[in-house]
């Protein structure tokens, strides 16, 4: 793929620049391997505590196979799954996450398998009331299909983000702005998901993007 190291530079910017994520927090991996993903997790599981907030973003490969979602890192083998990260895997590091919210952002072929029971609709509510419960959310390009390499998602995610004025944009709205305007321009119409990581300790809250 050419296109995700050039988009998760760009989304960094955009956090770095007209968010409050500060430049030492943002960690870029550029085609990692599957231990590098996995020690940056237990990395941040070390770190993050109960007033922070995590946003992992995933662009490149996915797949399905046996009815289970995967995404692929650079070292994985099309006929071997060991380097293969499962989304239960990714689950269960999340739930390990001490954050207080956590966001997946996955532009990745089939990357809508990581929910169970798919989309799932929310109630907007005040940044205040939203803050103060857990979270446990993500985001992906579309649902069980093959994405294309130049994402139509991506731009529209950082079109959203850098049109946004609001001082806190929630993730679901974010997802509500963005997903009509994937589906009416990607060549076959796929449909973003957004929803709850199930079995990961999700209270109701949600992860709230603050401009600077």
């Amino acid at each position: 793929l050419e296109k995700p190291i050039d988009d998760a530079t760009q989304l960094q910017k955009v956090l770095t620049e007209d968010y409050n994520f500060e430049a030492g927090d943002v960690h870029l991996l550029r085609n990692p391997k599957k231990e590098d993903i996995l020690d940056k997790l237990i990395y941040l599981q070390d770190r993050l505590g109960p007033n922070d907030n995590l946003l992992v973003y995933y662009s490149g490969h996915g797949i399905v196979k046996n009815d289970v979602g995967y995404w692929l890192p650079s070292n994985a083998a099309k006929d071997s799954r060991i380097q293969w990260l499962s989304n239960a895997e990714l689950r269960d590091y999340m739930n390990g996450m001490k954050a207080k919210h956590t966001l997946i952002i996955a532009d990745a072929c089939f990357s809508g398998s990581i929910f169970t029971g798919g989309y799932r609709d929310f109630e907007e509510f005040a940044c205040e009331e939203m803050a103060k419960l857990k979270s446990r959310r993500a985001m992906t390009s579309g649902a069980n299909t093959v994405v294309p390499d130049n994402s139509v998602f991506f731009k529209y995610l950082v079109k959203k983000l850098k049109e946004n004025n609001s001082s806190c944009l929630s993730a679901e709205n974010l997802y509500s702005k963005i997903k009509p305007a994937v589906i009416y321009n990607s060549p076959n119409n796929h449909v973003p998901q957004f929803g709850v990581l199930p079995q990961t300790g999700d209270e109701g809250g949600n992860f709230v993007f603050k401009r600077r």
